[in-house]
């Protein structure tokens, strides 16, 4: 997938000059069959951080959040993307033995290996391929193109695509611009066909050149886990924020205009977004520059956080509940994240 880089590099900031497009691209007769989501019991509201040294009301002002789940300490991220997989087959009855492909969006998996979406396949009962897939918080829309074309070549028939972080165990809670953004959660859709020729119109991209922005430095192959790096706390993770916001807010605005200039519609042709829930000054921002109305957009930030790749399908399964989404509904979902990567799909619901 390639990118190109607009602007001139002479007159903008090393964030300006990263790559906010990506070819799109159109597939046909694919569909999103059923949703599922799960998140932990636990709420940890913005008043239960004072302990640590946080101010409630600043959380809300600078992120929107006032409340996330934090998973327990014997809950791990294959528990809750088996939850919220459970919830989506029950949605239609759908029997494990008919799903022959199973991915997992996650960069938190349970262990380096095996994969997570071997846990959750074994405790489903599921006799098919799985995989995990890490573009952070981008990755549910990895996850869900790759899938979408497995179906469209004929390589599977029904797939399902979980997004699921554990966050708040790679979250530092001496970080105070970091620590309370982010909470833990899951979210699950199942692909299949369909019969008319409805196109699902999708981009992907990505530019390492901002890798060092939002990274978890510590535990990988550049420096294995050790006293030394334990000690430095290099095993959370490290986010410059402001260019991040930069970022995500030019790749939020672009992304989507170009997904839904491909397709031949205007913004006002859709009928739902649900972007990734990072920052409500993200989303507000992007929204704003797209004049994409309130009512058309899925928020759960206020009472998820930044649930990385779980918190574009915990939106959708939400909206799905709540009568939100009609057939024939055009839904456009957009992620952004750690790589940087980013990723945007338009589909007919």
């Amino acid at each position: 997938m390639s990118s190109t880089v607009s602007g001139s590099s002479a007159n903008t900031s090393p964030v300006e000059r990263m790559a906010t497009r990506a070819r799109v691209r159109s597939l046909s007769q694919i569909r999103i069959l059923a949703t599922g989501s799960f998140v932990p019991d636990n709420v940890v509201r913005n008043e239960d951080l004072a302990s640590l040294g946080y101010d409630a009301d600043w959380i809300i002002q600078r992120t929107g959040i006032r409340q996330r789940r934090h998973a327990l300490p014997d809950m791990a991220t294959s528990d809750m993307a088996f939850e919220a997989a459970r919830r989506c087959m029950e949605q239609i009855d759908m029997r494990a033995d008919e799903i022959d492909l199973l991915l997992v969006a996650t960069m938190t998996p349970d262990s380096p290996i095996p994969s997570t979406a071997c846990h959750v396949q074994h405790r489903l009962g599921i006799r098919a391929p799985a995989m995990d897939l890490n573009a952070a918080c981008a990755g549910f829309i990895y996850a869900l193109v790759t899938a979408m074309q497995f179906v469209k070549a004929g390589s599977a028939q029904l797939a399902l695509v979980i997004g699921a972080d554990t966050n708040s165990r790679i979250v530092n809670p001496a970080d105070k611009k970091t620590f309370p953004l982010f909470g833990d959660g899951a979210g699950a859709v199942l692909i299949g066909t369909r019969v008319d020729e409805s196109p699902v119109t999708f981009t992907l991209g990505a530019d390492g050149a901002g890798a060092g922005l939002l990274c978890l430095p510590g535990g990988g192959s550049r420096a294995p886990l050790s006293a030394e790096v334990l000690a430095a706390e290099r095993q959370f993770i490290e986010m410059d924020g402001r260019s991040v916001f930069k970022w995500a807010v030019r790749t939020l605005a672009d992304t989507i205009r170009d997904v839904v200039t491909h397709a031949g519609l205007i913004i006002d042709d859709i009928d739902l977004v649900v972007l990734h829930q990072a920052n409500a000054r993200i989303i507000d921002a992007a929204a704003d520059a797209l004049e994409i109305a309130a009512d058309r957009l899925v928020i759960n930030l206020d009472r998820y956080g930044n649930t990385s790749a779980a918190s574009i399908p915990l939106g959708l399964d939400e909206a799905a509940r709540a009568g939100r989404l009609q057939p024939g509904d055009r839904v456009l979902l957009c992620g952004f994240g750690a790589g940087l990567a980013w990723g945007a799909i338009l589909i007919e619901w």
